[in-house]
């Protein structure tokens, strides 16, 4: 045997066994996240069911006063599950909320509006047995794109169009003009409620968010009533302070 080949073969070996020991750890850590995640649902669902139950009484008042424009951004997959977002409009229905914009990516829940509608509108409330009352907006991201587009061209008509007028610095108050003109200034939602994997509104639209609070709900598959009420609660003690 070359004395030459014992030092790669040694090395081979060495790099083997490191591989072999990264891929572990690989796994260790991917197991202990899934358990931590795993723990924490349990926690979460234990939550929901104390809050649920009334067994914590923090959250049976709430203060919807200060929720009048409530915003659902939903991931466009689990937007498909029609029956998880009529029974997500039926607990906030029973919450007390009157106005409701649903938004995913893609448009999935505009292109079901009247599916929604028709099943939303057809059910009673069981305390009161009456019709259930509450309004919608139905937003995707084709429909911020498209309404920047014509702000832009509108600010451009008005102000570029002619060589020898004044140049303006546009700022926020002359988009919420053109918006306004538009019939697109719609009021800024509340508070967001966002179901899905990520952590981010999903591309609603950026003017519309101005002042708004957003929480991330995690799986629409495992939304939950009492993290709602939570949510809604955390909202409503919060003190905001505007800019001048």
């Amino acid at each position: 045997m070359d004395v030459l080949d014992v030092p790669q073969k040694i090395f081979r070996k060495i790099s083997l066994n490191d591989n072999v020991v990264l891929l572990l750890l690989w796994h260790l850590l991917h197991l202990i996240i899934k358990v931590i995640y795993f723990v924490r649902e349990i926690l979460l669902a234990i939550e929901s069911y104390l809050i649920t139950n009334g067994i914590v009484k923090t959250y049976e008042d709430l203060n919807l006063n200060r929720v009048k424009y409530l915003g659902i951004v939903v991931d466009s997959d689990e937007a498909r599950e029609t029956s998880k977002v009529i029974e997500l409009l039926e607990w906030l229905s029973d919450i007390g909320v009157k106005k409701v914009c649903l938004y995913d990516r893609e448009g999935v829940l505009k292109k079901s509006k009247e599916v929604f509608m028709e099943k939303f509108d057809s059910m009673e409330n069981p305390e009161t047995n009456h019709k259930r009352q509450m309004e919608f907006e139905f937003v995707s991201i084709i429909d911020g794109k498209e309404t920047v587009a014509k702000a832009a061209n509108l600010l451009y008509k008005k102000y570029y169009s002619d060589p020898n007028s004044e140049k303006p610095f546009f700022t926020e108050t002359y988009l919420t003009e053109a918006l306004r003109v538009l019939g697109a200034n719609e009021p800024d939602p509340d508070l967001i409620l966002i179901y899905g994997p990520t952590r981010c509104h999903l591309g609603f639209p950026a003017w519309r968010i101005r002042y708004t609070e957003m929480v991330h709900m995690g799986s629409l598959k495992n939304k939950k009533f009492g993290l709602i009420l939570k949510a809604i609660n955390k909202y409503t003690k919060v003190k905001q302070n505007y800019g001048s």
